[in-house]
């Protein structure tokens, strides 16, 4: 009889939502999912004291997922296997702004200033983005290290073709400016005010992105190491 109860008032409960999908129909559906999970857990609790222990289980995990405590959900409901949505770190120079996926690793930017301005840089062939980098050596070193990070993970062997590559290497090190905490969240991805724990957990998670077998930037770890250090008070 319990069991039958059970049904008829899922049954109703049914009802009710298809009868109220147009009047607010995301209150509507709350206030039923909460309904339905008392109920539930009210009938777990008749079938518990009647000795009907598998069933008193089976709607008390019913009851508790409607409910929605996180203990108790079933399988393929995507509970456990939710993520937050992608963070996307940012790092600006003079001329760009590259941003960069923390999901996939993968780099885009915007050029701020010059002939290419308002430009992506998935836009620019490996022509333009040399003439790019021409135009950051002039007045944004910042920018050329930015810039030859991109080229080397688009155009891997781009180097070698380059020309113009005559120079020696300068060494890759962060900036000589000093970085604002605002710039540092935007570097790990993060709102301001995120703490100590996410500012580590971005960190390492933006460090495996970098690292060299995954086509990484000495400069861009710097930058990220130096944000962290920023943010957890270990620098300046």
């Amino acid at each position: 009889m319990t069991l039958f109860l059970g049904i008829v008032a899922v049954a109703f409960l049914w009802w009710l939502l298809n009868s109220f999908t147009h009047a607010n129909p995301a209150k509507v559906a709350m206030i039923i999912k909460r309904t339905g999970g008392i109920l539930a857990l009210g009938a777990a609790v008749l079938l518990g004291l009647r000795g009907r222990i598998d069933l008193a289980i089976l709607l008390g995990s019913v009851g508790a997922w409607l409910l929605g405590w996180s203990g108790f959900r079933f399988p393929g409901s995507g509970g456990a296997a939710q993520r937050s949505p992608g963070r996307t770190s940012q790092v600006r120079s003079t001329l760009i702004e590259m941003e960069l996926d923390h999901d996939t690793g993968a780099m885009d930017g915007t050029v701020l200033a010059g002939a290419f301005a308002g430009r992506r840089l998935n836009t620019l062939d490996n022509a333009d983005l040399l003439r790019l980098r021409s135009e950051c050596q002039a007045s944004d070193p910042d920018g050329v290290r930015l810039l030859e990070a991109y080229l080397d993970r688009r155009f891997p062997d781009w180097r070698a073709t380059d020309q113009d590559n005559g120079q020696t290497q300068q060494e890759t090190r962060p900036s000589s400016g000093k970085m604002t905490r605002e710039e540092a969240y935007q570097i790990l991805g993060l709102q301001p005010g995120a703490g100590p724990d996410e500012v580590r957990q971005a960190h390492r998670t933006l460090m495996k992105k970098l690292h060299p077998d995954q086509g990484g930037s000495t400069y861009l770890a710097a930058r990220v190491n130096q944000a962290k250090d920023i943010l957890l008070g270990r620098h300046g």
